[in-house]
């Protein structure tokens, strides 16, 4: 348990800045990267591109995984598989990364800003239906914090209407649904190996492909929109032009690092969740106090334990908080702004009131640090400065 703390300011030493992120070593990232050197191949589908994806394949039960260069590739991947045209329309959260909607924006799409659940964030699926159109194409759900949305739900309506779900599992390797894993659901879906995340290479990605029709393909219009896989199986003579496509091949160095971190899954995944259930514990008696919401994860989740964070009554508590934790120094920084009020939003339409939830909650969310190596003093810092947080001069 965390001690009760006091009721003076105490100013952080110099040299204990808490960051929100700090990524490490999780085993032996050096090694395979000089083991990539050594083999000679440092480009993309070396060695440990294969290790990586085969790991995936296997541990997801998936038929096939392609490493990207990012998690916003994989996407722009899927929008090309699903050859996605101007005109055509695609469902997306409005509380998301810019990625998610920018990939089929690109394609020439018209994004249709769905707005969230007030428990776990995810795209709504009770207001889905309401936003089909003859012209929607895919719905792109977004397992915010790595809670699995309702996909059961969201499955549901999109065979009803003949739409395709495209996964945004960037948060939620390993994370389930219903004793299902997050990525496993849609034709396609999206990782990320970002430096946030729960597994990373600095940069990096991967697309998951559920649709066995859309296997080969994926191949081709990774490699530039070359049939240079099937040169490499030795099924023609020679490789050539065949579709579109783009240079979506991480090196294989990044691959080295990454598949380090997949080895280590246990640990990482044992680390996350220690740091997440003290803050949990820590903090919901000072939270219900305080009218303050914690992370919602329903029985029929298991998280991934992605981060941790607390939604506050105001805009303006956020920002005296935000404050009072850097005068710790101590990182906790907002997250999404509603996308269907940024400027590109309001181009396609967006405006004030479209997604009520998704406005209300983005001007009160604040992430506090969290990585795999959060030691516990350091967090027990954290936790005391925000009970130490002047409650009553902020509001």
């Amino acid at each position: 348990m965390i001690a009760e703390p006091s009721t003076a300011a105490r100013p952080s030493p110099a040299g204990l800045t808490i960051p929100f992120n700090r990524p490490s070593f999780e085993g032996k990232e050096q090694v395979y990267i000089a083991q990539a050197i050594a083999n000679g191949h440092i480009s993309g589908d070396g060695p440990f591109t294969k290790r990586c994806q085969a790991y995936l394949e296997e541990a997801l039960g998936v038929p096939r995984v392609l490493l990207t260069t990012s998690g916003t590739h994989a996407l722009e991947m899927a929008a090309v598989l699903l050859d996605i045209r101007p005109g055509d329309e695609v469902i997306v959260p409005s509380f998301t990364f810019v990625s998610t909607v920018n990939a089929f924006v690109l394609r020439g799409a018209r994004p249709v800003f769905a707005d969230v659940r007030p428990d776990t964030l995810n795209l709504d699926e009770t207001r889905l239906e309401a936003l089909i159109t003859e012209r929607t194409r895919a719905v792109v759900p977004v397992h915010y914090g790595g809670v699995g949305c309702e996909m059961r739900a969201i499955g549901k309506i999109a065979a009803r209407h003949d739409l395709i779900v495209v996964e945004d599992n960037a948060h939620g390797l390993f994370g389930k649904y219903r004793g299902r894993f997050l990525g496993t659901f849609g034709a396609l879906a999206a990782l990320s190996f970002h430096e946030t995340k729960n597994f990373y290479c600095g940069e990096g990605g991967a697309l998951i492909v559920n649709d066995p029709e859309l296997a080969e393909r994926a191949d081709v219009v990774r490699e530039k929109g070359t049939n240079r896989a099937r040169f490499l199986e030795g099924r023609v003579e020679k490789y050539t032009w065949v579709d579109i496509g783009s240079s979506w091949l991480p090196s294989d160095l990044l691959a080295a690092f990454l598949y380090a971190q997949l080895e280590a899954k246990e640990r990482i995944l044992e680390k996350r969740r220690r740091v997440w259930e003290l803050y949990h514990e820590a903090l919901s008696g000072w939270a219900a106090e305080r009218n303050v919401r914690l992370p919602v994860v329903p029985r029929s989740c298991r998280q991934s334990y992605h981060m941790y964070y607390l939604i506050v009554p105001s805009s303006r508590i956020r920002a005296a908080l935000i404050r009072h934790l850097k005068s710790r120094g101590i990182l906790g920084v907002f997250h999404y702004q509603p996308l269907h009020l940024s400027g590109m939003g309001r181009h396609y339409g967006g405006k004030p009131g479209d997604c009520p939830v998704t406005e209300h909650i983005s001007e009160r969310l604040i992430r506090l640090p969290f990585y795999n190596n959060l030691d516990r003093e350091s967090q027990e810092r954290v936790i005391r400065a925000i009970r130490e947080f002047p409650w009553d001069a902020a509001r």
